[in-house]
This record gives C-alpha cells, structure tokens and sequence, in this order.
C-alpha cells in the first residue's frame, strides 16, 4: 500500500525551522554526485558556454535535485520516523512543518527549471523537469512502496544529470551522455542494494519492499552480480563506440575490474548479521568513488582528445 505524507500530532514544530534543517533536506552529500555527474556532461559537450552560465546550469541541476530529495522526504515523513538512519531527518524529528517542506520543495523545482531554461536552454529545461518528476511520481510514489524493483527503474532519475549537462551547453542529446545515462542506470543497483543489505532492518521496519526484504539476502546477492556484469559492458561501450579514447578505456578497466571483484565478494558472502556485513560496506563506499573516477576519467579524455 502506497505511503501517505501524514505525520502524528507529536511531529509538529514549536518554533519555525532552522535553515539547517532546510538544506538537509535537499541531501547535500547525495546532491554531490548528482552535481558532479552534470558538471561532467556539461565539460564533455562540445562547444563553448559562458563560465556564468555553466555555472548556472550546474546550481539548477543541484536545485532541481534538492527539490527532488526535499519532496521525496515529504512524502515519507513517515516511514523516515520508522528507520534509525532517517528518524532524525527535520520532518520525522519534528523540526519543521510538513507543508513548510513542500512548499520549499515545490518552489525549488519551479525555480530551478525556470533558470534553466532562461540561462542556457529549454531541452536541458526539459529534462531537468523529467528527472525531477520521475524521481518524486515514478520511484517515491509509485515504484518505492510497491515493487522490490524499485530502485532498477526509479534509478533512471538519478542518471539524468550528465544528459542535462551536455544539453545546457550543444541544445542537444548526443551519444555520450546517453551513453553515460546508462553506465548511471545500471550502477545504479549494485550501489544501492549492497547499501540495503546491511540496513536491511530498517526497511523491514517501515514496511518497504526492498530487494533484501522481500527476496532474502542470497537473491539480492545475485541480482548485485547481475547487473554489475550488464553495468560492466556499459561502462566499456563508450570506448567501443569510439566515443572516448585511451584514458578512459584504462580507467574503464581499472575501476570496473575492482568493482566486479567485490561484488563477486558479496556475491559468495553468506553472511546474515547486517554489522557484519564488511563486503557490502566495502563495495558500497567503493561504488561512489567508482563513478567519480568513470566521469573524471571522461571529462579529462575528451580534452586530451580536443
């Protein structure tokens, strides 16, 4: 049954919230590899765009994701004060209230698509307005309290930054960003479950379907080998596509022949106590340095290439 933005008479505010409790709403340390990911689109495109407006475009891809995670933490003000990691998010704290929240998130989303759109152009606008709706209508609404396949699909809203990037500098959607979308997508999983194997209590606490909930810690194991082995392949078809040269096809086989070994590490763990769970940590930290690397690696092969 879907969740419902509903919060108990004790989660109301006596005092107006800090501004503190506003930008951590917007999940500053997530938005940081969302911005990163942009800002490497954009440094990709070919072209030129104004420092001022490169600058822009990437504040509104960290806007617009802030408003994403701000309405995304609305929704589920709830099920937060159900899980240790989230109990203490402003809303299920009772630090502020709830419609103070979405109308920050709303504002934020208007915002950020508008200057978008002014400042560079209304396809990278476009986008930014998907990305945000996919990730509030499709992943938290729809996809998240139903299907233990939520975040494959609902990790489509996370990929979106570097296609926004390279559009806000050409006005259009080359092969590379897409490309990059991809390698986003299918990492995606293997990221996110080896998270959710060792908080996996929390998720059963609030009744959320994911993998290692719903399928057991062995079937989540092997869904993380799975789709490590298709996030593999995407991460080398840029090379194959002749769409970025040496560097990156070093880095590509350097950094995802390490990812493939720990997740093969977690894949063959048996271990059931989430404080034990010392593989899926290490592949977890690791996945986040991973996509650093491959979109550095990009950025600094395109120049080489220039």
């Amino acid at each position: 049954m879907a969740s419902t933005p509903i919060m108990s008479g004790a989660a109301t505010p006596a005092m107006p919230a800090h501004w503190r409790d506003f930008v951590a709403l917007t999940k500053p340390r997530v938005m940081t590899l969302v911005v990163f990911t942009g800002l490497c689109g954009l440094l990709a495109a070919p072209g030129h765009i104004h420092p001022v407006l490169a600058f822009t475009a990437i504040l509104c891809i960290a806007l617009g994701a802030g408003a994403a995670a701000t309405l995304n933490q609305w929704w589920e003000a709830d099920i937060d004060a159900k899980m240790k990691r989230t109990a203490n998010r402003p809303l299920p704290a009772g630090r502020m209230d709830r419609q103070a929240a979405l109308h920050f998130g709303v504002g934020l989303s208007f915002f950020s698509v508008l200057l978008m759109g002014v400042a560079t152009n209304w396809l990278a606008a476009a986008v930014l307005t998907v990305s945000i709706l996919f990730y509030v209508f499709i992943y938290t609404i729809w996809l998240k309290p139903r299907t233990a396949q939520n975040i494959v699909i609902g990790g489509a809203a996370g990929a979106f930054p570097p296609i926004i990037g390279w559009a806000a500098v050409t006005g259009d959607i080359g092969a590379l960003p897409v490309a990059l979308f991809m390698l986003t997508f299918f990492w995606t999983p293997p990221h996110f479950w080896a998270l959710a194997l060792f908080v996996r209590p929390d998720y059963a606490a609030a009744g959320i379907p994911m993998l290692p909930v719903v399928a057991g810690e062995r079937a989540t194991r092997r869904q993380i080998w799975l789709y490590t082995a298709i996030m593999a392949a995407a991460a080398l078809a840029p090379v194959l596509m002749r769409l970025t040269g040496v560097l990156y096809g070093v880095v590509a086989l350097a950094g995802t022949g390490l990812f493939v070994a720990l997740a093969f590490q977690v894949y063959r763990s048996r271990e059931t106590d989430p404080a034990r769970m010392t593989a899926e940590r290490r592949l977890f930290k690791y996945s986040i340095l991973y996509l650093f690397l491959m979109f550095g690696a990009v950025v600094v092969d395109r120049w080489l290439l220039a």
